[in-house]
């Protein structure tokens, strides 16, 4: 019965992601422009499944999600300010050694995370993914943004000033995908039920949200060769292992219920997201290394993610 339950969770997310990857190499879809697609997960299908449940969601059960996101906020924090160090101790450039560490920290929490969760949870696991991706928009990707936007205004002779910086931070936080879990949990918070017309819209376009997700991360693995090196296979084990071991550590640290605990650990255990692709290629930075870190940790975490499902949730 486990074996079946971890099947049923894993198989269907990597089959699309791997028809994804097929379609994007045998250029069915275009692989090397894919913003179309980007705006249709991002800024469409997730955001509109990610408020959606997030505002039906009772106040209460808003409230107890707060040591999820306490716990995953520290460890997103930790694995990022590690790897940044450690890469810049290397001599790596600090918009690279960024940009390398959200790929590390930031799961893919849209295109894996998502219909993961929603396959061993159910419905509930929405809000989860939610707070998760909350989490990470708002803690390391502006970060992330500001550190290439500096990096960007040195190339051109220039000093970033506060108001740059700002406006980075807004770039990041002003994102549907990050606006919408962050309007939901308002939503939520202020004990206002979401009108059910209003749910209905929402949920029909929100419904592609896991599916496409996983068929866009595919898509933008398929457009970058993978190189193994030692930086990658260390980024790999960092990601697949360290995180949701470090996700286990946090948690027994923070007051945390088991069942918050484990579905914590679980999002941990996501292989790395696609964000800092994207934010290489609009930098202009080392897409390749990022590239191929995204690609082997996603093939390891078939095996990882089998692990954390059977040991998290083992009836």
């Amino acid at each position: 019965m486990m074996s079946n339950a971890i099947l049923m969770a894993l198989v269907p997310v990597f089959f699309v992601l791997l028809l994804g990857y097929a379609a994007g190499r045998l250029h069915i879809v275009d692989n090397l422009h894919v913003g179309a697609l980007n705006a249709l997960v991002m800024d469409f299908a997730v955001p509109a499944s990610l408020f959606a449940a997030t505002a039906s969601a009772s106040r209460t059960a808003m409230i107890e999600q707060i040591p999820l996101f306490v716990v995953l906020a520290l460890t997103m924090a930790l694995l990022y300010t590690a790897w940044y160090l450690a890469a810049r101790g290397l001599k790596i450039s600090p918009p690279d050694a960024s940009i390398q560490a959200l790929t590390i920290g930031f799961p893919n929490l849209a295109g894996v995370g998502l219909p993961i969760l929603t396959s061993i949870v159910g419905p509930a696991g929405v809000v989860p993914v939610a707070v998760a991706l909350a989490t990470g928009s708002i803690l390391i990707s502006p970060v992330t943004l500001i550190i290439a936007e500096m990096d960007a205004a040195k190339a051109r002779g220039e000093v970033m000033a506060l108001r740059q910086i700002l406006t980075a931070v807004e770039r990041a936080v002003t994102k549907p995908v990050v606006l919408a879990p962050a309007l939901g949990i308002m939503f939520s918070l202020s004990n206002v039920s979401l009108d059910a017309l209003a749910h209905a819209c929402l949920a029909l376009i929100g419904s592609s949200a896991a599916g496409v997700a996983l068929f866009l991360t595919g898509a933008i693995l398929s457009a970058h060769r993978f190189q193994l090196n030692l930086k990658v296979a260390a980024a790999t084990v960092t990601a697949d292992i360290v995180r949701p071991l470090a996700a286990i550590a946090v948690t027994h640290v923070v007051p945390i219920s088991p069942d918050t605990a484990r579905t914590a650990v679980l999002l941990a255990a996501v292989p790395s997201g696609f964000f800092g692709i994207l934010f290489a290629v609009n930098y202009r930075l080392d897409s390749a290394t990022v590239g191929s870190v995204v690609i082997a940790s996603t093939g390891v975490s078939a095996v990882t993610l089998a692990i954390a499902i059977a040991m998290l949730f083992p009836s």
